[in-house]
């Protein structure tokens, strides 16, 4: 422990740490922006958790983003953690994904018709993905979950779904839900505008609950279309499952004949090119996948055997259509960016640039006995206000410790570190991120601790 606590301090990490607060940075413009978008968006925004309401200030209106950092509208600078929730595995501004974006722009940027550009995409992932075998685009993760919701009824005759609460997959009504009580329970809406019809196809239970999804088998047996997972759930924390619990799933669903899908939207090509599925080596059916396939840009896909998704039209009777769907643009971006990830040695440097960041930060946390986590999987972290030594559960998040993160989040600011503006979220770390990037955010973070913990 001695050895790892001078090692942590070692280098440039003998600058000394403040003991201050430093002063609040300017959101003069971000404010007034703030203030005209109430006039046109509800609450000022487009997307609910932008509008800062579980983190302290005026929401930071974003212009500019380049490798590893971004601006505000005040000028103020920012080393990016949030990485547009996840997709900018590269960083802003590619080079390369911007090169391959203005070429396709020349030719034009939406046909509704079939391009080359598709196959290009489709062939790049097919041939790197052992784990599907067609897919098809769609225009965002949400319309993907949705899509491969739809595919499993189609395809299995049945209605029900079961999810699990804290997993998050998008905003369609049939998974817009939450559990209500009791072990097993059909979904209660979460949100007005969902019917309660919709809710009673969705069963609910606990992450890491063997005894409640082998009672809701036994209770909804042959009902029961697919079981969905974000096979490592990352929108309420970062709330990781063991091998053993996701093949327990895997053997469960194939013992009953339901569909077992694995919503990749943010560990697809995250966690590696062939994702959670190729880091647990489990085959799910269907698997879905966000806008890191597209550099960022609205896109998203799902996948299954070339079986299962011989039921989508044309094919097969399982209507999904969409007009943006491949578009070129988005499909430039991707063949840019998935090529690069294919890139001998890509995700080794990412994962151990990663585990070098949060380690160090973790060490530094125990030396100081502060009651504080750093959870982590490939290029994905979380900071926890707990002690607890694994969090895989909603229910093992304890809220009032987003008040700590509240204080956190708004000296990181002060410091110049962006992260996502809720303690439930997930920070990422992208190719771009320097070692002086990381030494840097690594002193903010130390800082703001520090001050957190005096409070």
């Amino acid at each position: 422990m001695l050895d790892s606590i001078k090692k942590m301090f070692s280098g440039e990490d003998d600058l000394p740490l403040n003991t201050t607060g430093k002063p609040d940075i300017s959101r003069e413009k971000s404010a007034e922006l703030y203030a005209k978008a109430k006039t046109f968006f509800p609450g000022g925004v487009n997307s609910p958790v932008r509008a800062f309401k579980s983190v302290y200030g005026t929401p930071l209106f974003i212009k500019k983003g380049h490798g590893s950092h971004i601006w505000d509208a005040d000028d103020n600078e920012f080393i990016d953690f949030c990485c547009s929730w996840g997709p900018l595995i590269l960083g802003h501004n590619h080079p390369k994904v911007k090169d391959k974006v203005i070429d396709a722009m020349q030719n034009g940027m939406s046909f509704g018709a079939p391009t080359a550009l598709e196959n290009e995409l489709a062939e790049l992932i097919l041939k790197n993905n052992k784990y599907i075998q067609k897919l098809r685009f769609v225009s965002s993760g949400t319309e993907a979950v949705m899509s491969a919701i739809r595919l499993a009824r189609g395809y299995t005759k049945r209605d029900k779904i079961l999810k699990f609460e804290g997993c998050y997959h998008g905003h369609s009504d049939s998974l817009l839900v939450k559990a209500g009580s009791g072990l097993v329970t059909f979904g209660e809406t979460s949100s007005a505008g969902v019917p309660k019809s919709f809710a009673d196809e969705t069963i609910v239970i606990g992450l890491n609950d063997t005894e409640a999804l082998q009672k809701a088998f036994a209770e909804f047996k042959d009902q029961i279309a697919a079981v969905i997972i974000e096979p490592i759930p990352a929108n309420n924390g970062l709330l990781l499952q063991t091998k053993e619990y996701l093949q327990s799933l895997r053997e469960t669903c194939t013992a009953n004949g339901t569909l077992l899908i694995f919503d990749e939207v943010i560990s697809g090509f995250r966690i590696g090119f062939e994702g959670a599925a190729g880091y647990y080596q489990i085959q799910p059916d269907i698997i879905t996948y966000g806008k890191i396939i597209g550099g960022g840009l609205p896109v998203g896909m799902y996948g299954a055997s070339a079986e299962i998704m011989g039921q989508i039209s044309p094919d097969g009777g399982v209507y999904q259509a969409g007009t943006l769907s491949g578009n070129p643009v988005a499909m430039a971006a991707g063949v840019a960016q998935l090529t690069e990830l294919l890139r001998m040695g890509f995700y080794k440097d990412l994962h151990k640039k990663t585990e070098e960041f949060t380690e160090a930060i973790q060490r530094f946390a125990t030396a100081r006995s502060y009651k504080f986590k750093v959870f982590s999987i490939g290029s994905i972290f979380w900071f926890a206000f707990t002690s607890q030594e694994t969090i895989s559960k909603a229910d093992d998040i304890d809220p009032a410790s987003m008040d700590k993160f509240k204080v956190m989040h708004r000296e990181l600011l002060n410091r110049g570190i962006y992260m996502g503006p809720s303690g439930y979220e997930v920070g990422f770390i992208s190719s771009a991120h320097t070692k002086i990037d990381l030494e840097k955010a690594k002193r903010a973070i130390f800082d703001s601790l520090d001050l957190v913990f005096k409070k």
